[in-house]
């Protein structure tokens, strides 16, 4: 058997061990490499792979290869049952950055029931979203305030002002919403815009206070 044939079966094995360090290290050697053989069981692992450095690694394994073959496969596994599928497609989809998988990014998957797949979702979309495109994302992204805990939302809040200052009309008409949540949380993404450095914690805490106080996020 040909030497690389024989290193391709070793990192296709490699991939499958039951050392995540050995799966790393599998994933690194073909990232390396690239080679259209390992493109499936990249896609296959980073839908099961249960460390977190591993899945990074087979991402960036699926970055060395050409997109015209790997965005195809991924955006199939965007229809996958399984969440961790969903997501780490979507997150290797935002790390290629090809616009062609825009379509892709469905207002099901922007709004999906997992918080992990929505997230990877919203920052999916910021990469690929095309010129023009911001505000009706926007949108849709708005409807997602007052979802998950801080983590979820404040992915939300990033994603929105990553799409630039267009968007905080939109971001300021969900401050009149009726259900106090969705208010609180846009009026901690105007907050965290006009001020990254306080952080989130303390827009959240500021939103709270107006919300309480029963003002917009324009007053006081």
């Amino acid at each position: 058997m040909p030497r690389q044939d024989t290193d391709t079966i070793r990192a296709l094995h490699g991939l499958e061990h039951s050392s995540s360090s050995v799966r790393l290290r599998a994933a690194l050697a073909v990232g390396t490499t690239p080679d259209p053989r390992f493109i499936g069981k990249l896609i296959e692992r980073c839908a099961i792979e249960p460390e977190f450095s591993v899945r990074e690694a087979l991402t960036w394994a699926l970055t060395r290869h050409s997109a015209s073959m790997t965005v195809p496969k991924l955006i199939d596994e965007l229809r996958s049952e399984r969440a961790q599928a969903r997501s780490q497609a979507l997150h290797t989809l935002s790390k290629i950055g090809d616009r062609q998988a825009w379509p892709a990014i469905t207002r099901a998957l922007l709004s999906d029931a997992d918080d992990e797949v929505a997230r990877s979702a919203w920052r999916a979309a910021v990469v690929l979203v095309p010129e023009g495109g911001e505000s009706e994302l926007a949108g849709v992204l708005v409807t997602q305030f007052g979802r998950g805990g801080r983590e979820t939302q404040l992915s939300l809040s990033r994603a929105l002002i990553a799409l630039g200052e267009m968007i905080m009309p939109i971001v300021r008409a969900a401050m009149t919403d009726l259900d106090p949540r969705v208010r609180q949380h846009a009026i901690a993404t105007e907050r965290l815009s006009l001020d990254p450095d306080a952080g989130f914690e303390f827009a959240v805490e500021e939103a709270k206070r107006v919300v309480a106080l029963g003002r917009t996020g324009q007053e006081g």
